[in-house]
């Protein structure tokens, strides 16, 4: 907990730089790669004139997509307004207790609401929770799909039928993962 990344935001966006992308920024919006060893580079730096650039700040090059993007795009850092260092000492913390840590802990640990707490505590676990993103029945077992009609549509009157229910699919791997997805429409 010594490290300088726990207690620096500058040195923690060098930190996951150097951990997200060690051979140079990517962008992840086209995927253009920023070696800097290349004379034409995909992806600079940006430090525009007009406005004061902000650190750790890139751009994709004239020819790709010309988004700009940081290092925390595409991850649960992304959006907030929560000190990258926080961000990054919490992590370690949930990672490394034996038998987790709630958010009352994490509160006091950094000095933050526990409203704060709640939410980092959250967003990393979901971000190690396994979400499975292969091929379902892809091992040779059974994909069972199935949908239903659940609660009641706002504005709509109960009728008789589910044309009042929100429909929602299934896809269920025997003895594995399931998804579900809310179908909109009609």
């Amino acid at each position: 907990m010594n490290a300088p990344y726990f207690h620096d935001d500058e040195k923690a966006r060098e930190y996951l730089e150097s951990v997200r992308w060690p051979n140079g920024p990517v962008c992840p919006h086209c995927g253009c790669i920023g070696g800097w060893a290349i004379e034409t580079k995909a992806v600079t730096r940006k430090n525009g004139r007009v406005q004061p650039a902000r650190k750790g700040l890139y751009r994709c090059s004239e020819n790709a997509c010309r988004e700009q993007f940081s290092v925390t795009v595409g991850t649960v850092f992304e959006s907030s307004k929560i000190p990258l260092s926080n961000w990054l000492l919490a992590a370690y913390l949930l990672c490394s207790s034996k038998k987790g840590i709630s958010a009352h802990q994490l509160h006091r640990t950094l000095g933050v609401t526990y409203k704060t707490a709640w939410f980092l505590a959250h967003r990393i676990r979901h971000a190690m929770s396994d979400q499975g993103g292969g091929l379902m029945g892809s091992g040779g077992g059974v994909v069972e799909a199935d949908e239903t009609y659940i609660g009641r549509k706002p504005g709509r009157k109960m009728t008789r039928g589910a044309g009042h229910k929100h429909m929602v699919f299934a896809l269920v791997e025997r003895g594995g993962n399931v998804r579900s997805k809310h179908i909109t429409g009609k």
